[in-house]
């Protein structure tokens, strides 16, 4: 059985993943931050586990317990995150630092341990990361400064580990999604139409075709999904 690691198992995306790479029978390894738990039923077994991903030294520990444990890891879904608006005028260090904390650093320290297992690996592995579209989009992110320059570092992430893993197939992705149709987005933009949004379950399928042997040929993939938005 293969494995996927999927961090952020507990948000919408997050959901929706574990339950598609359950579907297409893989074995779930979750990471969730400490203190919290899926809220979700999963019709198989899920191995749990916390760690602050924004702490390099405990995140290289868990994953070298996870590597350990469960011996491969063929795909790894790398969902944490956050997001903030605020123009340059708004936006100071602190608000620069906190977003690329959450947006890079916890996708960063996850996947350097993962690559360098995965690179070790015979058949590699596909790592698989967040962007944002206003990462690029100037008019788009010029609002969202800190988080468009924060997403900015994962698109320069994945082009450096396509090229460090090309000759040891291993894969990086970045799924750039619109809008997210969520309770929490409905709630927030009420006046706005979710039939123009992606929902979770649509992201979901795509990575999980992105990563399978169907989608083998895929090399540097930036995988634009808008919907209508």
């Amino acid at each position: 059985m293969k494995n996927v690691i999927i961090t952020g198992a507990g948000g919408a995306l997050g959901e929706a993943s574990v339950k598609e790479f359950q579907s297409k029978g893989f074995h779930v390894i979750a990471v969730l931050s400490p203190g919290k738990n899926i809220s979700y039923k999963s019709k198989d077994s899920i191995s749990l586990y916390h760690v602050d991903l924004t702490n390099e030294d405990k995140t290289s520990k868990l994953v070298d317990t996870i590597i350990s444990t469960h011996q491969t890891i063929d795909v790894a879904l790398l969902l944490v995150g956050g997001f903030a608006v605020g123009s340059i005028q708004d936006t100071d260090g602190a608000a620069i630092n906190k977003m690329i904390s959450l947006n890079f650093e916890t996708a960063y320290y996850a996947a350097r341990k993962i690559f360098n297992q995965m690179i070790s690996q015979p058949n590699g592995g596909r790592l698989v990361f967040v962007g944002a579209k206003p990462a690029l989009s100037a008019s788009a992110g010029k609002e969202k400064l800190a988080y468009s320059l924060s997403k900015s570092l994962i698109f320069k992430l994945a082009e450096l580990l396509n090229a460090a893993g090309s000759k040891s197939n291993v894969v990086s992705t970045v799924v750039v999604p619109s809008i997210i149709d969520t309770e929490a987005n409905r709630k927030s933009m009420p006046k706005s139409d979710p039939s123009n949004w992606v929902t979770a379950e649509e992201i979901a399928r795509i990575i999980s075709f992105a990563t399978s042997e169907d989608g083998v040929k895929l090399r540097e993939p930036v995988l634009k999904i808008y919907g209508a938005s």
